[in-house]
């Protein structure tokens, strides 16, 4: 095939995967609503189940409840009728995900559930199934055809299973009230879970404080910028902030003038630097950083010098 007639059938396959989706809209009905109040007031876990490429599609709905508030686990059909039904708890909720319901490993399963009285959601393309027929809650994922071109290979089925398994995820959220903060608790690893938590407070506090006076001689601000190794320093009046001296701004004073030796910091510092909130999410000093098209920011803690959050600690940090 030519380059052009391969994304001519890429994109072919991505319209008919869209248009499944897209009626999935039209399936979400009471059944849908009833199964996720059962699981919102169950005080047990969703136990999700699959045989095949259902069963993986299972696997990741299980991860997004977890990380969402809602506790769940996997267990394999095949190996739930060889002894795992055993995971199976008292006021635990089974999800039962098949495309047409009627796998044999699937009739074997379901009434050993209903008769452990546990309630049992199907995902299945087939209300009319064996599974659909067994299940307490019918969440319909029906699908005129798969992306493959004989109509077999699990695609645009498997697709919607996911898909009615997000908008069962995230609906529990809704209703839970699950908020940035809950999720940064499920998320501590990685780049992402640090712009959940990671607070301004928590860079400032290792880096270096630098600080001078208003009448600190030029040679000691050089020396104060240099040994911090920020590129910055903080100018106090007593207790309160009232300028910023980077290294730019000693470049830009070498360049415009030819005696420096009486300057002090008042005499090269910027006024009114920008400032951030010690307690603030580090994600909202990458902000300000990049709105001011700036690289170092002042920390305040109740109005008074906290330290220095620097681009460089952002990048080190995974934020960037």
């Amino acid at each position: 095939m030519e380059d052009v007639a391969i994304q001519s059938y890429a994109r072919d396959i991505i319209r008919i995967e869209a248009k499944a989706i897209a009626n999935l809209e039209s399936l979400i009905d009471k059944s849908f609503s009833d199964a996720v109040h059962a699981i919102f007031q169950s005080k047990g876990r969703v136990i999700l189940t699959g045989i095949g490429k259902s069963a993986i599609i299972a696997s990741k709905i299980v991860a997004t409840l977890n990380s969402t508030g809602t506790p769940a686990i996997f267990m394999h059909a095949a190996d739930a009728i060889h002894g795992d039904l055993g995971t199976i708890l008292e006021d635990d909720i089974v999800i039962c995900i098949s495309k047409s319901g009627n796998t044999p490993e699937i009739k074997v399963l379901a009434p050993l559930i209903k008769n452990f009285k546990n309630t049992l959601i199907a995902i299945t393309g087939n209300k009319e199934s064996f599974l659909g027929q067994q299940a307490d809650f019918v969440l319909n994922s029906f699908v005129e055809k798969e992306a493959c071109p004989n109509n077999l290979a699990p695609t645009t089925s498997t697709t919607a299973q996911l898909v009615m398994g997000d908008a069962l995820a995230v609906c529990l959220l809704k209703l839970r009230g699950f908020s940035s903060d809950d999720f940064a608790k499920f998320h501590p690893g990685g780049a992402l879970g640090k712009t959940l938590y990671l607070r301004v407070s928590n860079i400032t506090s290792q880096n270096m404080k630098p600080q001078v006076t208003l009448n600190t001689p030029l040679k000691d601000v050089i020396v104060e910028i240099s040994k911090n190794m920020l590129g910055v320093t903080a100018v106090l009046d007593q207790d309160k902030v009232v300028g910023i001296i980077t290294d730019g701004d000693l470049r830009r004073m070498l360049s415009s003038t030819e005696d420096f030796t009486k300057l002090k910091a008042e005499d090269i510092m910027s006024r009114n630097p920008k400032t951030i909130s010690n307690s603030a999410m580090a994600i909202d000093a990458l902000e300000l950083l990049e709105k001011n098209d700036i690289t170092q920011l002042i920390a305040l803690d109740s109005g008074k010098y906290a330290g220095v959050v620097h681009l460089h600690n952002l990048v080190k940090e995974g934020i960037i």
